[in-house]
């Protein structure tokens, strides 16, 4: 079964959604949402596989909302909308699926076959890699990491400047919970927000201070300061669940690496 999430400000366009899925024996709603807050909720909740996203929200819209997603959990989207000429061409640019309001039942079908494939061939990777890139292309986020070292010093950066559109933010580097990434893209996840830029794992290991911060799998980097327990798995893998409640996996590659996580240095 694949689950899914509906996402839409609009109690109609929720239950005409609802009622068309219903004939899809193999996709079962687990939840609707009102609004991108009750989304991300909703999304950590209960881990759909699979989210019909509306993108003209009140509040939060789609794209903020896909920002606060973008963790290792990440679920397959289909973006809903009734206008956006730019998102349009941007989704067909990243190959990402889209359904225009009022929703064609060939089209709906069209997107759900291309979900069941992603399924089939167990590219959730790809697609997440995907997604991010979107969010890149859309919110103008990115980061080149050699332009925040510096290249006198001595110690790693304290803090990472990251361009958004015109603006930079500047992120605390021990506010970091965790970074983790999916093929040339990466996410930063440090005091309840997520930034979402362009870089490599390599980069950011090479980057971070190594006291502090952990590989516990090839795509997943993880601050030690952030850990709040760690268990083990029959496979030989671990769980670590971290301060903010966010459970992450440490793989059997990196299980010399588990102590230092239960006797990491503090700052």
């Amino acid at each position: 079964m694949i689950r899914a999430l509906i996402v839409d400000d609009e109690a109609l366009a929720r239950r005409g959604l609802e009622i068309r899925l219903a004939s899809y024996p193999d996709i079962e709603i687990c939840g609707e949402s009102r609004n991108g807050r009750e989304a991300i909720d909703a999304t950590r909740t209960l881990r759909p596989d699979l989210v019909f996203l509306d993108i003209q929200m009140p509040g939060m819209d789609g794209f903020e909302t896909l920002q606060e997603l973008a963790g290792p959990e990440m679920p397959l989207v289909i973006f809903v909308t009734a206008y956006s000429d730019y998102a349009i061409k941007a989704f067909e640019a990243n190959a990402l699926d889209y359904l225009l309001k009022p929703i064609d039942d060939q089209r709906l079908n069209h997107a759900v076959e291309r979900v069941r494939a992603v399924f089939e061939n167990r590219n959730a990777v790809a697609h997440r890699s995907k997604l991010l890139k979107l969010i890149c292309d859309l919110t103008g986020e990115d980061l080149t990491l050699d332009s925040v070292l510096d290249s006198t010093a001595n110690t790693p950066p304290r803090r990472l400047a990251i361009k958004d559109g015109k603006r930079t933010a500047c992120v605390d580097v021990a506010d970091i919970d965790w970074v983790d990434a999916a093929g040339d893209y990466m996410c930063i996840h440090a005091l309840g927000h997520t930034h979402v830029l362009r870089g490599t794992m390599k980069k950011m290991e090479q980057m971070l201070d190594s006291r502090r911060f952990v590989r516990i799998h090839r795509s997943t980097i993880v601050n030690a300061d952030r850990v709040a327990s760690l268990r083990s798995h029959i496979n030989g893998e671990y769980f670590l669940t971290l301060k903010c409640g966010q459970e992450l996996k440490l793989s059997r590659s990196y299980k010399d690496t588990v102590p230092r996580l239960t006797g990491a240095p503090q700052a």
